[in-house]
């Protein structure tokens, strides 16, 4: 009988860690201890007093006594886009202020093509974080929402949609 408990055991440890490696690999895991996953899993959200913002990053692992947020994207991108920096920004931010720990960088993972890019969280850096959501706040205070696209599908999906009086319709 105890021979069968460990047989059962050994067999679902040894699916866990076959999902396990399937996980990290879609994902591109970096290494270290993961302490924050909203991948398959939902997690809270981390807020800022501060700046007045909530995010979930797709992970944080801890490597070194240092927090590193990572954010996966889909599609094959041969540079990090800008809005997905400044998002990555962000969870660096609310890193730091949640979790008392200076953040040196982030990575931006694009799981297409498992293109990773590691991006310095600098005082350039945060200071353009910081502009770019003051400049937001009072575009949105004085109702001047700009379409700064020509796709329906992302007016589909859009948080700024009820501001906006340019919106694109699905036809």
């Amino acid at each position: 009988m105890l021979l069968i408990c460990a047989i059962i055991l050994l067999t679902i440890s040894s699916v866990i860690n076959k999902k396990i490696s399937l996980i990290k690999h879609t994902y591109n895991f970096q290494s270290g201890k993961l302490t924050y996953n909203d991948l398959n899993s939902l997690a809270s959200p981390l807020f800022s007093k501060s700046l007045r913002i909530a995010g979930k990053p797709d992970y944080v692992v801890k490597q070194n006594n240092k927090y590193i947020p990572v954010e996966v994207k889909t599609g094959s991108h041969f540079y990090p886009e800008k809005n997905h920096v400044y998002q990555l920004a962000s969870y660096c931010y609310l890193i730091e202020e949640n979790y008392k720990n200076m953040v040196t960088h982030g990575i931006l993972v694009y799981s297409d093509t498992s293109q990773q890019f590691k991006i310095p969280f600098n005082p350039q850096l945060r200071f353009e974080l910081e502009s770019l959501i003051k400049e937001m706040r009072k575009i949105l205070k004085n109702k001047n929402i700009q379409r700064n696209h020509n796709s329906a599908n992302k007016c589909l999906n859009c948080s700024m949609k009820k501001y906006c009086h340019l919106k694109l319709n699905l036809s």
